[in-house]
């Protein structure tokens, strides 16, 4: 694999619908000195080819595409990972549902993003996610962590009935991959009082408090998603956030 020309960062799209595959190149044409596409495709076996054959510091990928229009970009992004470790996986989903963020993050949620494709027309929001899976981060949409906790919240059987109701709201910024200070940004709270929520939450949840970020993002969403319906027919019926 060739070192990206001039710091670059090298980006390849597999996307069936024209739409939003252009407005992925639109997007990334206003940030040329910082983004470089390095091909689109449209369908899972010439998307596969490309990336053994050119390794793209970042793959954007649906999550469904020809030919089953299944789950080749979550199938996609468990082949990087076992085979081109260094390749960063953004994964374009309409799915809210939490069943296919947890199958992207099974092997570990470093360099992985999973995105709602409505964040397309966001520059912001598809640059930073970019940026954060490229640089060996995480991204979970926040409407995906939302879903997660208050389906969770509602088991009698599990231990978030004991999280207070601050501590939900620090728990949902904590897996949406945030750090402390931008938590206390985000609830108006001082650093010093977020790390007591953070200390609290992961000893009534019975997660280490002295995880990395993208660690913290993966165990909290196993937690909240554990014993949790794979909610397929839900997906199947191509339900919307």
């Amino acid at each position: 694999m060739e070192p990206s020309v001039n710091d670059v960062t090298t980006v390849m799209v597999g996307e069936d619908d024209f739409l939003v595959r252009e407005g992925v190149r639109h997007v990334l044409a206003d940030s040329e000195d910082e983004f470089r596409i390095i091909g689109l495709y449209g369908d899972y076996d010439s998307l596969l080819a490309a990336v053994e054959r050119d390794r793209p510091d970042v793959l954007l990928t649906d999550i469904r595409m020809p030919p089953t229009n299944t789950d080749e970009g979550i199938r996609l992004a468990t082949h990087v990972r076992e085979n081109f470790p260094d390749v960063a996986v953004l994964v374009l989903s309409q799915y809210s549902g939490p069943s296919y963020a947890l199958r992207l993050l099974e092997g570990g949620s470093e360099r992985r993003g999973y995105l709602l494709k409505e964040r397309v027309a966001d520059r912001v929001q598809l640059i930073g996610a970019i940026r954060e899976v490229a640089g060996g981060g995480s991204v979970i949409d926040p409407k995906v962590v939302e879903a997660l906790v208050v389906t969770r919240s509602r088991s009698e059987s599990s231990n978030m009935t004991s999280l207070t109701t601050r501590e939900r709201e620090v728990l949902s910024q904590i897996a949406q991959g945030k750090s402390n200070r931008a938590i206390a940004d985000e609830l108006f709270l001082t650093k010093g009082g977020v790390e007591k929520h953070v200390n609290a939450i992961f000893s009534k949840l019975e997660l280490p408090s002295d995880a990395i970020v993208s660690r913290r993002v993966f165990a909290t969403l196993v937690y909240l998603a554990e014993g949790e319906p794979r909610l397929e027919d839900d997906e199947s019926r191509g339900v919307h956030a």
